[in-house]
């Protein structure tokens, strides 16, 4: 059952107050054969010091020490330096289920290893002492469709086989909004996606977090709007869409070629835009999400 390698990649950067309860964690996985792979990314205060200790207790904890690159590109260094069967990334600050490597090894045990896949869970939210919150969302859908627009899945609950990891480092992206969404992307687009509709993470909640996510649907669409709108998420989101397109295009299947056509075409006018808002396919799955998709092709945002 255990003749697999799982490689847990994680990038950590000032997470002393968290890093070791996280440790435990992923120790106290009941898959066994695995290896993990820490990058610091430059920490300012103990963090490597708590690694180093755990490396004098466990043989199978291998620490990297480099500059600060921000976690996108720190992830993708991991992928790098790790050489493994599976490939899990995980925050420094979440505890996980015992079982999550587990389930997800089972999972992409069934998949054919020629083509990126993924396997992947739920998270719940808890406070910074772990006290829970709320339950993240479940019954998750997905497409490659909905993909180009919103990850479903969060990186702390994704594990991706070889082949992802080898397409990922040989066509490292110039820009991707986030290293998780561009590895589902990779997945959804060209492989297989096998999702546990089970919670396999604890999501540690802070102040730090990246997005408003688990904070309630008003302050995630609030998030949205102020990031998305008004700041460089849209074009982020457009200009993931163009790289991806560039290394992977005649990978695709037909019909994700023509999705990625229409939606990654620059310029705007009103032909195109009215081709965009009134997409036959439900693109977001939530109905206000869906809407405000649409009012922004027809605005020209994206």
């Amino acid at each position: 059952m255990n003749n697999k390698k799982v490689a847990v990649i994680m990038s950590t950067y000032n997470g002393e107050r968290f890093v070791a309860e996280q440790l435990d964690s992923i120790l106290n996985q009941t898959y066994s054969n695995i290896d993990i792979i820490v990058r610091d990314d430059g920490s300012k205060d103990n963090t490597v010091n708590i690694i180093k200790e755990y490396q004098e207790k466990y043989d199978n904890i291998k620490l990297y020490e480099g500059e600060n690159l921000g976690f996108i590109k720190s992830f993708f260094e991991l992928l790098k330096l790790a050489e493994a069967d599976y490939y899990a990334y995980a925050d420094q600050d979440d505890v996980w289920i015992d079982n999550k490597i587990e389930l997800a090894v089972n999972s992409l045990n069934k998949l054919d290893n020629t083509k990126p896949n993924m396997a992947f869970g739920n998270s719940d939210y808890y406070d910074e002492n772990m006290k829970f919150l709320s339950s993240g969302p479940k019954n998750k859908k997905f497409s490659f469709l909905s993909a180009l627009f919103a990850c479903v899945t969060q990186g702390m609950t994704m594990t991706v086989n070889k082949k992802t990891r080898d397409m990922i480092i040989e066509n490292m992206p110039k820009s991707c909004f986030f290293h998780d969404w561009w590895t589902y992307l990779l997945c959804i687009g060209m492989g297989n996606v096998a999702y546990d509709n089970v919670t396999v993470v604890k999501y540690r909640r802070r102040k730090e977090n990246a997005t408003s996510e688990g904070q309630g649907y008003i302050r995630l669409l609030i998030w949205r709007i102020k990031n998305l709108l008004f700041k460089d998420g849209m074009r982020d989101i457009k200009q993931q869409m163009i790289n991806f397109k560039d290394y992977y295009y005649y990978e695709l299947s037909d019909e994700n070629k023509k999705i990625i056509d229409l939606f990654s075409e620059e310029g705007y006018s009103i032909g195109l835009a009215l081709k965009k808002a009134f997409y036959s396919k439900k693109i977001r799955i939530n109905i206000i999400d869906d809407l405000m998709l649409r009012i922004i092709f027809l605005i020209g945002v994206l």
